[in-house]
């Protein structure tokens, strides 16, 4: 428990002590924001600042803080260390510049940002992969709930009547004004979300496991695989996530001054990084206790992200505490698939000039990405291992959104001549997991641990030399 504590203690000093100095990276002005300057009664709406909180720490959990952090505790204790390092160094840096960026830019979308410092060329690149990585996570994040939904209910109410009920939420939730109703529902779902995470935090304290010190190495690594780099991909929104970026626009068309970024887009991260910790606690506490496979149908078999949080949820909160918590975990993942179709709608808007401000226009462009949601979903229910094959996908195409995030904030740094060796480190760290990912992995190439590495590393030393290269033009170019 001593490292599970040092750990806790860090995130939450991290956010005042580094997170101060990003801002002051950044220094907040008084300037008119985009919610004050461009209301449209949709988008442009202002809200009060621990609304746009809760929204946000909503909008980026989802199910990687919980079922993440779940899988990355099956790595040892080094899903501690990159939770707390990824958090402080990687994700409130990406979070907060990012969403600060959109703030200064009349809210505009992540490709748009992109594009602004990588050239038109990414932009439109960007553009497609991004919004086919959100169309993604409005169908991944639909499956989950529904399943847990129908374990509930009566056996008429089936998992198949569940999507269909909340994909007609995600649609009213896309299509409405935002605080009609992600502005007054999301912070019931935060209170759940966050009882449930004090709740199990209490119990940790109350239980005291015997969980592995750093002191004693790594821990035991019960999947098999080399943590470099499938643990950096499977611990995503709990450290660093490129979705993140994409949720900050929705937030920086509804914040009322500057000052707001720093609690809005750094307080959410931090708050998820606390959440992911204290799920990957509980996962080592009830792995060590329960053993990490079970029996099913006579064969040995993994325990799933669901499987374990809603059983230390019962045994820990008991019958109403583990039905919050149940409650939470269906909240969660549902509260980032409507806004993840919302900044889809967005970003197609902008794409294609589309006002947003009538309702046929919002149809018309909602339309398409509603059937390719339903199609994607099709596709998960109809195969067995359909979902946890668009899940991996999500996940790679999760973390190199943040490479190409976090490589526009170096830009951008370095053109303002400010530290922009905050967001370099991460993006050359970030750039040699997602190209080793995508070598090594099943659903990638599948390249040998060995070849994967040299091609990972050689992405690396050329992605530093591509910098190096263009900050010495820039800086000849600007004398």
């Amino acid at each position: 428990m001593v490292t599970f504590t040092i750990c806790l203690l860090l995130l939450v000093g991290g956010y005042f002590v580094y997170g101060k100095i990003i801002e002051r990276i950044v220094r907040p002005t008084a300037k008119p924001v985009p919610a004050l300057l461009h209301p449209d009664g949709v988008d442009y709406i202002p809200m009060p600042g621990w609304k746009i909180f809760m929204i946000q720490f909503l909008n980026i959990a989802g199910l990687g803080p919980i079922f993440g952090a779940i899988m990355g505790a099956q790595f040892g204790t080094a899903s501690y260390i990159w939770i707390v390092v990824g958090t402080i160094f990687a994700g409130i840096t990406h979070d907060y510049l990012a969403g600060m960026l959109s703030l200064r830019n009349n809210g505009e979308t992540l490709p748009d940002t992109v594009g602004r410092y990588l050239g038109l060329g990414t932009k439109q690149v960007m553009r497609v992969f991004t919004v086919v990585l959100l169309v993604l996570v409005g169908a991944v994040f639909v499956s989950g709930p529904a399943g847990l939904l129908a374990n509930m209910t009566p056996a008429h109410l089936d998992a198949t009547f569940w999507i269909v009920v909340i994909f007609i939420y995600y649609i009213l939730a896309t299509l409405l004004p935002i605080d009609k109703i992600i502005g007054k529902i999301y912070p019931l779902f935060a209170v759940v979300l966050l009882f449930m995470a004090l709740g199990i935090l209490f119990m940790l304290f109350w239980r005291h496991p015997q969980l592995p010190e750093i002191t004693e190495g790594l821990g035991e690594n019960y999947t098999g695989l080399s943590i470099f780099p499938m643990m950096f991909v499977s611990i995503a929104c709990g450290a660093i996530s490129g979705f993140h970026a994409t949720q900050s626009p929705l937030m920086a068309r509804c914040m009322t001054n500057e000052k707001q970024g720093r609690p809005v887009f750094m307080g959410a991260m931090v708050a998820e990084g606390i959440v992911a910790l204290i799920w990957a606690a509980a996962a080592t506490s009830f792995f060590q206790e329960n053993g990490i496979s079970y029996m099913l149908d006579g064969k040995e078999a993994l325990y799933t992200g669901a499987d374990v949080a809603s059983a230390i949820s019962n045994e820990w909160l008991g019958a109403f505490g583990g039905l919050l918590a149940i409650l939470g975990i269906i909240a969660a993942p549902i509260s980032t698939g409507d806004t993840a179709l919302r900044s889809a709608r967005l970003m197609v808007a902008d794409m294609f000039k589309v006002e947003q401000r009538s309702m046929s226009k919002r149809l018309i462009v909602c339309v398409p990405i509603f059937l390719v949601t339903m199609a994607i979903l099709f596709f998960s229910i109809r195969d067995k291992e359909g979902f946890n094959i668009i899940w991996r996908y999500f996940a790679w195409s999760n973390q190199t959104l943040s490479v190409f995030t976090l490589w526009t904030l170096t830009i951008y740094l370095t053109q303002k001549k400010k530290p922009f060796r905050i967001t370099l480190i991460p993006a050359l760290f970030m750039t040699a997991v997602c190209v080793t990912y995508i070598c090594v992995a099943p659903e990638g190439l599948g390249l040998s641990e060995t070849r994967s590495y040299v091609i990972g590393g050689a992405c690396v030393v050329m992605s530093a030399a591509w910098y190096m290269v263009w900050r010495k033009r820039f800086n000849t170019k600007k004398i």
